[in-house]
């Protein structure tokens, strides 16, 4: 009998750790995010009881390079509609569940000690303007949104020797700073958790809105708790902890 009740207890076990697996929710979201969500997991716990949610910070590229290798993801949100859609030409995502849940604005910062202030874009071409912190363009949107507004001034080919590469948004922050590099192009929610270090010098309009887009994971385990987490973040209290953050409305 013992082998038996043994066998059982394994059994068990193993039941009991899948379902506390299949209890948790991995969110991989654009590292922009990373403060408003943090304050939105334990909302989200309290109202799922028994979901756990795991927070996957990184820039929208590299987070959509690990889910396309297979990482257990239960949903992806990106800074960046190009991310999104490569995710859903390869049927990492479903059309119908993406939704566009927050906006953001592109801006310029500077050291908060700066002596002078860019008043143009232009300016950034000029000798006093050597060291310029940009996400890099292949994999952090803040990067693509950077270059296109760039090039379309006409002045992609004078700043791109000066550029300094971020792996993430929050990357470019840190290196303005910590007084690492002359100015440097975030989004306007990272520019104000450090208003005592950096001050914006310039909104940067850009073609195309700064949209962010979520959606569940086509593979996920827990696709019924993914689309409501999705759903969650449009709610009026989700919204309202992101405009604290300073995201606008999508």
């Amino acid at each position: 009998m013992k082998p038996v009740r043994s066998a059982l207890l394994i059994v068990l076990a193993v039941a009991l750790s899948t379902a506390a697996a299949a209890a948790d929710l991995t969110v991989s979201a654009a590292s922009s995010l990373t403060n408003a969500f943090r304050d939105l997991a334990p909302v989200f716990e309290a109202a799922h009881p028994g979901t756990r949610v795991q927070l996957n910070f990184a820039a929208s590229g590299a987070l959509l390079q690990q889910i396309a290798r297979g990482a257990p993801v239960d949903v992806f949100a990106s800074a960046d509609q190009e991310s999104m859609d490569d995710a859903q030409a390869q049927g990492l995502v479903n059309a119908a569940e993406r939704r566009n849940v927050v906006s953001n604005a592109l801006v310029l910062i500077t050291p908060l000690q700066a002596k002078q202030l860019p008043t143009a874009l232009a300016d950034l071409g000029k000798p006093a303007y050597t060291r310029i912190a940009i996400g890099l363009t292949a994999s952090v949107p803040v990067g693509r949104y950077t270059k296109a507004v760039l090039e379309k001034a006409g002045l992609w080919a004078a700043v791109e020797p000066k550029m300094i590469g971020a792996q993430n948004v929050r990357q470019a922050l840190d290196y303005v700073a910590r007084g690492e590099v002359d100015a440097g192009f975030v989004y306007a929610t990272d520019a104000a958790l450090m208003a005592d270090k950096v001050k914006v010098a310039l909104q940067v309009p850009t073609s195309t809105p700064i949209l962010y887009p979520a959606a569940p994971i086509a593979s996920s385990r827990n696709a019924g708790t993914a689309q409501q987490f999705v759903a969650f973040l449009l709610t009026p209290a989700a919204q309202a902890v992101l405009a604290k953050y300073g995201f606008g409305k999508p």
